[in-house]
């Protein structure tokens, strides 16, 4: 392979930054009515109090698994712990008065109230340094999250995040305090433009939380003051220390001279060809440089036999493990490329005997197993993938010999330094692209530009053909610099607490905090505690995933667990909030059911919905940037805890059945729903209609509220649309409290153009409609279609299946070459309905095989199927197959639409 050559400087410590910013203090700390001399005494006697009480922590639901010596080692008390924090209620007593003492200078006010939810949509992206510091699964850009918090809140608040991730919630907390820079410029002209005044700065306090302990250490350290000066010279010395004794590794010939430092190998799965039985080397065969990428096709260079990856067999060799004492047999790899750099310039060619050599050499030499993580991968979903294919059972497996032996001296030595607890948000921030799962950027690889590290495959433990192997001693100084370039952004003092906890339970108060901005997992989509299994071995403390809310056939979880888990949660933190006062829930899934458990979940222990908006954090994930059915915008849910004043309306309603009493609350509710809905949404200056007001969504919220006090539904759909006619105001389908109404009309006076009430879609056919409406001016992709289309879902008839979006898609509109989906002409509409109506009898039959069963019951079924199958049993005089199902089915699904209680009254009076 010939040589390419690269401009680039040497890699730089970015220790020349001279800018020192706040730092841990030196002199006397108080915290909690304690005063010590510096913070290590403060943290000395809180690690030794955390200690004394862990044996009753434990008993708390979601401890996480480790031994007291490194839980207490992870924590730096009573800020951060890595266990339920204790001391939660002492902050909360404390931050309490603070309050006081900002409403006597005037910063923020005692009868403070938000009456309308943040309806504007938000426009976030993740390029900027705080989210750049340290990668994770999911993560919503801090930017955004003070949107709502300067909006929901005020100076001196109580934030709560119970699925906290990174800490994202806190630092939009304290980035809340005014400062110049480009985000609180762009908030203000916002706010200004949205609501007509400026949002009102100062400093929040932030309760984060979260069930693994790898989410709550980068937390920790996002949320706590960095001592710059101790930061840069540990690092330096580990630095150079590491250099010392692991330089070696990564050293190459050049000019026949062993210098140079390794940048990143490339690895290849070596394949066995089925036909001949000879190993071959996958990059070799399969990569063209003609072709400028891989190749579907390719030979085998001893027979010639033609492969494609799926045929090409891999091949395993049965090597000893010293780490494990242990035999074991392993996918091959061989190296195929590699990048060093000498004086400046990036050089890239095949490994030399030199390199093979010094392989060998570091295959043989020793390791001290105490620092690296000696740990089975836990079982699960994602964890089977290397198991299956690589034979990959231990985290240490993930890592190339060298890497593993350079890690474990580096991990050493931030456990034994002057300051772990940075160093090892360092260390997280790497040990993840020093794993074999990182994959060659083919696009770069020929053309240059951008790095070949393309990354591993998020949310998956997914080790390509070809991994990169990215040397440990280049990445030290990037890490470094990208905490350098956040840090500015960062706390300055510990004003948050960080806890690992579950959501499940919390060691609060009730009605102890002001606001929640909870960003939950969602359905299946990330197995979390799978995921960090890898970094939580080094860290020594690992997840407790027994309530870990997700959906996980592996784990046993079922849809059921997950709602039911979300249910308990979202009841805990009905409980802990402060009433009338409001939560933002951050969604994230294309699936129409997780997003109807969610919404239940919600509305079932209390909470009353008042907006759904969206949030573009602008640069997908792997998986929206590359699929069709993945989307690039998450919603956002608001919704309050009903005030003191409407739940003692409640409470009286319990004491009395009078017909007065009941009209009073339902009027109550119904006002202090209205006043808490915006009055009208603006963007990209037309007026839009506000869902939330119309008769259908008031209803559903009515129901769900008196249902959950434990009362009977106070009136019937077509009383209640009276009741809000005779009680309020109506405007455009909307109904409005009259003050509301003449704010409304002012404002639709000076925004003419008004984009109308949503199709709500409860059934098949309205989702059919709704698309019809949504498509007729032009044609769009799923991704444009999805996040509407979750806004305007609602709750179907009981016992109703409404397919998911992509399936109605395919079977009743049709998709251009851009992948945007359009309305067919009437031949085209013509030949999709036959099938669709194929596709639905076959759905049909599967009905009447349940039903046909001597005690086959059909809890739920796609309404659309069963109108069809009716309607085909009625044209063959097949009514007894019509009765037979219709006996089987919800009866409320049978009784409640016209079409099928026709053609069952039909066949029941022909049999």
């Amino acid at each position: 392979m010939s040589k390419k050559t690269y401009n680039s400087g040497e890699p730089s410590l970015g220790l020349e930054l001279e800018e020192e910013t706040a730092t841990e203090q030196k002199g006397p700390v108080t915290v909690l009515g304690l005063t010590f001399s510096n913070d290590d005494e403060r943290r000395e006697y809180f690690r030794a109090e955390l200690r004394r009480k862990l044996p009753e922590l434990r008993n708390i639901e979601g401890f996480p698994i480790g031994e007291d010596d490194d839980i207490i080692a992870l924590s730096d008390p009573p800020y951060y712990t890595a266990c339920p924090n204790p001391w939660l209620n002492d902050f909360i007593a404390e931050w309490e008065a603070e309050k006081k003492d900002l409403e006597a200078k005037g910063l923020r006010k005692t009868d403070f109230e938000v009456t309308e939810p943040y309806s504007a949509d938000v426009s976030e992206g993740k390029n900027n340094p705080v989210y750049t510091a340290h990668t994770y699964h999911t993560k919503v850009p801090h930017p955004a999250i003070m949107r709502y918090i300067l909006h929901y809140t005020q100076p001196g608040d109580i934030i709560f995040d119970g699925f906290c991730g990174t800490g994202m919630t806190g630092v939009a907390a304290q980035a809340c305090a005014k400062s110049n820079n480009e985000w609180h410029s762009k908030i203000e002209s916002e706010f200004v433009n949205s609501v007509g005044h400026k949002p009102k700065w100062g400093k929040r306090h932030a309760i984060c939380g979260d069930l693994s302990p790898y989410a709550s250490m980068i937390s920790n350290n996002y949320n706590s003051p960095t001592d710059i000066s101790l930061l840069k010279s540990e690092t330096q010395r580990i630095m150079n220390e590491l250099k010392d004794e692991c330089g070696w590794m990564y050293t190459t010939l050049h000019d026949n001279k062993p210098i140079g430092c390794i940048n990143y190998m490339v690895w290849s799965d070596v394949a066995i060809c089925q036909n001949c039985g000879k190993e071959f080397i996958y990059w070799d065969s399969a990569m063209s440089k003609e072709k400028e990428g891989l190749l579907d096709n390719f030979e085998c260079p001893y027979c010639k036999c033609s492969h494609t990856k799926a045929t090409a067999k891999r091949s395993f060799q049965t090597v000893y493990d010293d780490v494990i004492d242990d035999v074991v047999n392993v996918i091959k790899h061989v190296p195929v490329v590699m990048v060093y750099t000498v004086k400046g310039k990036h050089i890239e060619r095949e490994p030399l005997a030199y390199d093979i050599d010094l392989l060998k050499k570091i295959d043989q030499h020793p390791i001290d197993t105490k620092y690296i993580p000696i740990q089975l991968l836990p079982e699960g979903y994602n964890t089977e993938q290397p198991k299956k294919t690589q034979g990959y059972f231990y985290v240490h497996q993930f890592y190339t010999r060298r890497n593993l032996i350079a890690l474990s001296i580096l991990f050493k030595k931030i456990y034994e330094s002057k300051y772990p607890s940075k160093l090892m948000f360092l260390f997280t921030a790497m040990i993840g692209r020093s794993t074999k799962m990182q994959r060659v950027h083919i696009n770069n690889y020929f053309h240059g530009g951008g790095g070949w590290n393309a990354g591993n495959l998020k949310g998956t433990l997914y080790i390509p053909p070809f991994p990169v192997e990215t040397s440990v001693l280049e990445q030290i100084g990037d890490k470094l610099r990208l905490l350098l370039k956040a840090e500015p952004y960062l706390p300055h003092s510990f004003d948050n607490v960080i806890q690992v906890a579950s959501a499940l339970k919390q060691n609060m108060y009730t009605n102890s905090v002001d606001y929640i901005f909870t960003d939950p997992p969602f359905g299946a989509n990330i197995n979390y505690s799978e995921l960090n299994s890898l970094p939580e071995a080094w860290l020594r403390v690992t997840t407790n995933n027994e309530t870990e809310v997700i959906e996980n056939s592996a784990q046993g979880k079922s849809p059921a667990f997950y709602h039911n888990e979300m249910q308990k949660c979202f009841s805990e933190y009905y409980r802990i909030l402060k009433p009338g006062r409001w939560m933002t829930v951050e969604f994230s899934n294309t699936k129409a059911s997780v997003w109807n458990f969610i919404q239940s979940a919600i509305t079932s222990v209390g909470f009353i919905i008042a907006n759904v908006a969206s949030l573009d954090k602008k640069q997908g994930s792997y998986k929206s940037v590359t699929t069709t059915t993945a989307v690039k915008q998450d919603l956002i849910i608001s919704c309050f805890k009903p005030s003191e004043k409407l739940l003692a309306h409640f409470e009286n309603m319990r004491q009395s059945d009078d017909n007065q009493n009941i009209f009073v609350s339902t009027q109550s509710f119904i006002e202090e729903l209205l006043t808490r809905l915006p009055v009208i949404i603006v963007n990209e200056k037309k007026t839009t209609a506000v869902v939330e007001r119309s008769p259908k969504i008031l209803y559903d919220r009515l129901i769900a509220f008196f249902v959950q006090n434990g009362r009977q539904i106070p009136m019937d759909a077509s009383e209640f649309q009276r009741f809000l006619r005779d009680t309020f105001v109506e405007r455009d389908g909307m109904f409005f409290t009259a003050e509301q109404a003449i704010k409304y009309d002012d404002l639709r006076r000076q925004i003419p153009e008004m984009v109308s009430l949503a199709l709500f879609v409860g059934s098949e056919a309205d989702g059919v409609q709704w698309l019809k409406r949504e498509l007729v001016d032009k044609p769009q992709t799923y991704q444009d279609l999805q996040p509407k289309w979750m806004q305007d879902l609602v709750a179907p008839k009981k016992g109703d299946a409404i397919p998911e979006l992509m399936q109605i898609l395919e079977e009743n509109f049709l998709k251009n070459e851009d992948s945007q989906w359009y309305i067919p002409d009437a031949e085209n509409e013509a030949d999709l309905e036959k099938v669709r109506t194929r596709r639905l009898l076959r759905e049909f039959k599967t009905y009447v095989e349940a039903a046909e069963k001597p005690k086959g019951r059909i809890k739920e079924a796609r309404l659309e199927a069963l109108r069809t199958g009716f309607k085909n049993c009625y044209q063959e005089k097949d009514f007894a197959t019509i009765v037979r199902v219709g006996d089987r089915i919800p009866q409320s699904l049978l009784t409640e639409d016209d079409v099928l209680l026709q053609y069952y009254d039909i066949a029941t009076n022909r049999i």
